[in-house]
């Protein structure tokens, strides 16, 4: 039987999972209450009007990286739980699609989070508006996003194989996207001084883009051996 067309496989698979996002609401509103939660925390414990630079970038990445590991830990369940992975091995279909599909997924559910969680850090946290600031703010957060997706997916699917998962999940993810982390908050500190911000650094948009590349590619190559596995 010949290979259904990757495109087509990749559109079926998205459709699919954001389908089953909207109907059981598993992943995303746990990830945005979280983030929200935190901020509100982060409000109070500081005991502070605002916070700007450093604190305000760490404050920032911190809470968006531990609100994702929600979702990465919840990535591949059902299709563990329910049989989607033998479905989907008996397919004659590019396994990679799978990879693909599962990254964008968890893009997109980064995305709402972040529609969610900037505006509430913006209006708990920061004492200036982040007007000024959003362009830049936008590109550092879709570099730091798929490095994000691309880790986490590919964590997601090593550790759904095991009876803990939900441990082993972000024991593999948070090392690994440490240095998501650090570029990213680098790269946003300038963007959140109180007076006179600035912009980020060239050479932390240029590691978040290697890490992103370099991973990307790591997924890709051992991806079919760890699904088939």
């Amino acid at each position: 039987m010949k290979p259904a067309g990757t495109p087509a496989v990749l559109g079926a698979l998205l459709r699919k999972e954001l389908l089953v996002e909207l109907r059981t609401l598993q992943s995303v509103p746990g990830m945005s209450l979280f983030a929200v939660s935190t901020f509100v925390v982060f409000h109070f414990a500081l005991n502070r009007t605002s916070v700007s630079g450093d604190p305000a970038a760490g404050v920032l990445w911190v809470t968006l990286l531990f609100a994702a590991m929600l979702g990465v830990n919840r990535l591949f369940v059902a299709d563990a739980e329910q049989g989607g992975f033998d479905g989907f091995l008996l397919a004659p279909v590019s396994r990679t699609a799978l990879l693909v599909a599962k990254a964008l997924t968890l893009l997109a559910y980064l995305l709402v989070l972040e529609l969610i969680a900037v505006p509430a850090f913006g209006l708990l946290l920061l004492g200036s508006p982040l007007g000024q600031a959003l362009p830049d703010l936008l590109g550092v957060l879709v570099l730091a996003d798929i490095g994000i997706a691309v880790i986490g997916t590919f964590v997601a699917a090593l550790a759904v194989q095991t009876r803990a998962r939900d441990l082993l999940g972000p024991l593999l993810a948070l090392p690994l996207l440490v240095p998501i982390v650090i570029g990213a908050a680098r790269a946003t500190e300038p963007l959140l001084y109180a007076s006179h911000p600035g912009h980020p650094a060239g050479r932390w948009l240029l590691l978040l883009g290697l890490y992103d590349l370099v991973f990307g590619l790591i997924a890709y190559a051992v991806f079919d051996f760890l699904l088939e596995d």
